[in-house]
């Protein structure tokens, strides 16, 4: 990174089921290291019992762009999981995007859905509804390698994720044009390296980390050492 160039400012995206609050400790290591972070709250995730119209991928999208749009300076934004569809189609056209992460996170092409991306049928998004419960196991899914008292309190605060937020296509792709990097969990019993690797490909630089699908909460450390680097490159 050039001296003279603003210093970048992270965006952090949080994956299904999740809201801003699982960043928390990676925000204090970044802010350790120098950086400013900042996060958003996707509307895809919603409370039990929510009826009526439900967000989806592009409303995720949108509120993502709007805080894009809100930060002066270069930004790099991050997606973790379910998180990087909605970057996926936040970040196209965005002049003031420095670099793109995704972190065991879906890399989605333009028609592309977390419904389709691995070979399933596009459902009519006008019968889409409801929700999507937290996935079966999450304490092993979501988090086999988290320390047992940060799982036990994160499981305590997952919520539900609307349907229509993985049966609708991204229409954008800001990876094609912008610079990006997967970060690759080597240990991810969610989205398992099989399936992040076709990911990763799309993208232009490839790490590593032995985790599970949640290094945010299990190698904080070592995840923002890499977002470091990644932003000083």
């Amino acid at each position: 990174m050039n001296e003279t160039e603003r210093t970048p400012e992270f965006l952090l995206v949080h994956g299904a089921w999740h809201r801003s609050w699982c960043w928390s400790e990676l925000q204090d290591l970044l802010s350790a290291r120098g950086w400013t972070s900042h996060t958003v709250d996707l509307p895809s995730v919603v409370d039990e019992g929510s009826e009526g119209r439900l967000p989806g991928l592009l409303d995720d999208a949108r509120v993502i762009r709007e805080k894009i749009a809100a930060l002066e300076g270069p930004v790099v934004v991050v997606g973790h999981s379910y998180g990087g569809a909605p970057i996926t189609q936040a970040t196209a056209g965005a002049t003031n995007v420095a670099h793109v992460v995704y972190v065991a996170a879906f890399v989605l092409d333009e028609g592309e859905s977390l419904m389709t991306c691995f070979g399933g049928e596009q459902p009519d998004l006008a019968t889409v509804e409801g929700v999507i419960p937290v996935r079966e196991n999450p304490a092993e899914t979501l988090y086999n390698d988290v320390p047992e008292d940060k799982r036990d309190a994160a499981l305590a605060r997952l919520l539900p994720q609307t349907a229509l937020s993985f049966a609708e296509p991204v229409n954008q792709a800001g990876w094609k044009t912008l610079p990006t990097s997967y970060v690759l969990c080597d240990d991810d019993q969610s989205l398992p390296p099989s399936y992040q690797k076709p990911f990763a490909e799309r993208t232009g630089t490839t790490y590593h980390l032995a985790s599970g699908h949640s290094p945010l909460l299990s190698m904080p450390e070592e995840l923002a050492g890499l977002l470091d680097r990644i932003a000083r490159h």
